[in-house]
């Protein structure tokens, strides 16, 4: 991953003082250093001014950012964290209508695409992508399909007419807002945490920028459209017709992610999906005669102590063993136990900005910060339960008939830190429940679906826009070289 930052300010305010904007992008940078330690700069440029930290996959030698161009008069500029899987077909398109090339990164080719076609240009590229590009008179932001990229932003913070973003919250801090918690804030972490509502972040003033969305900021103010939103469709494909068309994506989706100028590896829990990839994976680096690195993860103890339950009916190790001696991968089993567990949550909790998944997330940043020292890419099998329907409730029958986010339906336990005139205020109950309505009345619907139907596709669509954000969110501690920092001087302040 990288990290992306900036600001934006049409009434002359980083004109005024450009060395005053060139100390909070240095300052953005740093705070976002962790994402990308291969290297890092900043642009200034009138209004706009853009800092980029760089973990470098494709195009090492070359691709730094921002990435700037200077065409028929206007200087443009690029700051972006992300992947694009269609690269070489946008290159060839581009090349057609006489483009030339400096890099092989794919950040030349979403610039050379936005400098010719503009906005219009997003709806072409497929990946994992949050971005900022400036065309000389206007700021374009942007976050991918799916929200696999974050994108925070504040407008007019402390009364300022500037617009302030980054990939994450730390990166506004850095620039001067202050950290503040209100009572949403707190209904948002309390009643539930650690999801949140799509566009929110728990912090005074801070939004995050849907995924399928962009902003455009000029002179004339800020404004937001979707470029892409999920629909539902009939499904008209045979049983044949589906096991071909699935297999096909899942192929083309793990393939593409293979792109890079650097070694990859996977990691295998023996599940089916981390399995499913992997064996991708091994058999797309055998064509390349190369072998494939896998990665398994367990708790010490965990083979006496565990006990089996509804999303963990057994345990991965013997599975991940058995998958790995099958793709004959260079298999590693890495384990922690509880005190580096607890060591490491402090820091998960910084690499968030934010309170988690608790031992998942200490869990991953501890296990990816020991892969981290020697590879940079990992494939996993992280949220295909989401899209697949592999969780207890797409076939509970408590969650089909619960009005409720069926990972959250017990308030008691959230409650019990908070007193009772607290509670009284925030009434936590009524804004989950208020949470939960207005969000299933987003679902998209098919007319002729009938009731079974209509629950399932409300519950999977709960999942996209709720658990699956919330684990994608996750991926902001699974940057493979997050370094043991202590935590940030801005989380010990009184919110």
């Amino acid at each position: 991953m990288c990290g992306i930052a900036g600001m934006c300010a049409f009434d002359g305010a980083l004109g005024q003082r450009p060395e005053a904007a060139k100390k909070n992008l240095d300052q953005m940078a740093a705070a976002l250093a962790h994402r990308g330690p291969d290297g890092s700069g900043v642009f200034l440029d009138g209004p706009v001014g853009l800092a980029h930290t760089r973990l470098a996959i494709i195009d090492p030698g070359k691709g730094t950012q921002p990435m700037v161009r200077r065409e028929t008069g206007r200087t443009c500029a690029l700051t972006y964290n992300g992947e694009l899987y269609n690269t070489a077909e946008l290159r060839a398109e581009l090349t057609v209508r006489g483009q030339t090339w400096e890099t092989t990164s794919d950040t030349e080719v979403l610039l050379a695409g936005l400098m010719r076609q503009g906005p219009q240009f997003v709806r072409k590229i497929n990946g994992i992508f949050a971005f900022a590009y400036w065309d000389g008179k206007q700021l374009l932001l942007v976050r991918d399909r799916l929200g696999v990229k974050p994108l925070f932003y504040a407008q007019n913070p402390q009364g300022s007419g500037t617009l302030l973003f980054g990939s994450e919250p730390k990166a506004l801090f850095a620039a001067g807002l202050r950290p503040a918690l209100d009572d949403a804030g707190r209904r948002e972490l309390f009643a539930l945490g650690p999801a949140h509502t799509p566009g929110t972040c728990v912090f005074r003033g801070v939004r995050e920028l849907l995924p399928g969305q962009l902003l455009v900021a000029s002179a004339e103010g800020c404004r937001t459209e979707m470029y892409w939103q999920l629909e539902s469709w009939p499904h008209t494909d045979s049983p044949e017709e589906t096991v071909e068309r699935t297999a096909f994506l899942v192929r083309d989706a793990v393939e593409r992610q293979m792109v890079s100028d650097v070694p990859i590896c996977t990691f295998l829990s023996g599940g089916l999906d981390s399995s499913l990839v992997s064996a991708i994976c091994a058999r797309k680096l055998a064509e390349r005669g190369q072998r494939l690195a896998t990665f398994s993860f367990d708790f010490r103890g965990n083979e006496e102590y565990y006990r089996s339950n509804a999303f963990q009916p057994s345990r991965d190790a013997p599975y991940a063993a058995e998958m790995a001696a099958y793709l004959d991968s260079e298999h590693t089993e890495l384990d922690c136990d509880s005190q580096e567990l607890a060591d490491w949550l402090d820091r998960a909790v910084d690499a968030r900005d934010m309170p988690g998944m608790a031992d998942i997330d200490a869990s991953l940043l501890y296990f990816c910060h020991i892969v981290g020292k020697r590879y940079k890419v990992t494939l996993t099998g992280e949220s295909a339960d989401e899209i697949f329907g592999g969780y207890p409730w797409f076939r509970s029958e408590t969650a089909f008939q619960e009005a409720a986010f069926p990972w959250s339906r017990d308030m008691a336990a959230r409650e019990t830190f908070l007193r009772d005139d607290v509670l009284e205020r925030l009434r936590l109950r009524e804004y989950a429940r208020a949470a939960y309505d207005d969000s299933v009345a987003q679902t998209p619907r098919l007319a002729d679906d009938s009731p079974e139907e209509a629950r399932r596709r409300e519950i999977t669509w709960l999942n996209l826009r709720w658990f699956l954000q919330t684990l994608l969110e996750t991926g902001v501690t699974k940057s493979l070289l997050y370094a043991a920092c202590p935590i940030k001087e801005f989380c010990k302040r009184d919110f």
